[in-house]
């Protein structure tokens, strides 16, 4: 191996040990929040996409965790971004750390994915751009990565919360 690809891996290394940490650190941190609430569910951790992902996950019918996805996913990017602040405080570094809780997301993802693959479909046969609905920072990276797979090129407009997801015909 050269220096250059020894450092590389080095560097990869480094980098997916410092995701596991904070998947670590915000899984710490959940089991305290599942304790003060009383609330039963198992902790997962892994590394998607150069971010660290934790997921909460319960065994039974997962009822009681719907209470920390809320509305629309609200409570759950609340709780998300506390995660990421737990993880700043004790890393120093900023987090983009993903929390899914009760496959809400992973169901969100599939759902967001097939709605930027049929709005690519629209832009391409129609010729004209498709805009999509205000959507949060998440919803829109979903959409941006499905409507690249197709093919196409997307961009985000407007201000928050009200941004949405322009699809731009080839």
């Amino acid at each position: 191996m050269t220096e250059g690809t020894t450092s590389a891996a080095a560097e990869g290394v480094d980098t997916l040990t410092r995701l596991e940490q904070e998947g670590e650190i915000a899984a710490d941190y959940l089991e305290g929040l599942l304790d003060i609430a009383d609330l039963d569910g198992d902790i997962d951790m892994d590394v998607e996409a150069d971010r660290a992902s934790v997921s909460i996950i319960s065994d039974s019918s997962g009822r009681d965790l719907q209470k920390l996805v809320g509305r629309d996913g609200e409570v759950l990017e609340a709780l998300q971004e506390l995660t990421r602040l737990a993880v700043h405080r004790e890393t120093g570094d900023r987090s983009r750390l993903m929390l899914d809780i009760a496959g809400y997301r992973a169901k969100k993802r599939a759902e967001l994915s097939e709605l930027g693959a049929k709005a690519a479909a629209e832009a391409r046969s129609s010729g004209e751009p498709v805009k999509l609905d205000p959507m949060t920072p998440f919803e829109r990276k979903v959409v941006h990565d499905a409507v690249k797979a197709a093919g196409l090129s997307s961009e985000s407009e407007g201000e928050e919360p009200q941004r949405f997801v322009v699809v731009l015909p080839a």
